[in-house]
């Protein structure tokens, strides 16, 4: 029996790009639900002040949640465009290698700490930003529709 291949209508960079933008949708939201993000009546709007932990792990603020609920919608909107997909991932994994510098560079006690971030906030901003920029860099040298197998 033969199988036969019929061409989907995104390139593979688009379904990860929506893919990246669903889970950071789901990041966002997460954030503001308690038993989930401890400490949810000390979360503050931006600030280190803020006590609240993403999965007890990850410091967030209502700032911080909003960040990835962007994030989201970015990865959900441009994913419906190749180019826009790539450029998603790329320059969004860019912007997270930065934000991971800016975390392990600045005092976590400050005022400069506004997203807020902490230890394990900057390992994994460091992660997406090298996982977001490769598979944009990657996925995005073949713009051709995915295909798959009938």
């Amino acid at each position: 029996m033969a199988s036969t291949h019929t061409a989907t209508s995104k390139a593979m960079v688009q379904y990860v790009a929506m893919a990246v933008g669903a889970v950071f949708l789901l990041v966002g939201i997460l954030g503001f639900i308690p038993g989930i993000t401890t400490n949810t009546e000390h979360l503050g709007m931006a600030g280190h002040h803020s006590g609240s932990m993403l999965l007890g792990i990850f410091q967030v603020s209502v700032l911080h949640n909003i960040v990835h609920l962007l994030f989201g919608v970015a990865g959900l909107t441009l994913g419906r465009n190749a180019v826009a997909a790539k450029r998603f991932l790329v320059y969004g994994g860019v912007i997270y290698l930065v934000l991971g510098f800016y975390g392990v560079f600045i005092d976590q006690a400050s005022a400069a700490n506004f997203v807020p971030v902490n230890g394990a906030d900057n390992v994994l901003h460091f992660g997406l930003g090298i996982g977001m920029a490769g598979l944009g860099l990657l996925l995005g040298r073949n713009m051709t529709p995915a295909r798959r197998i009938a």
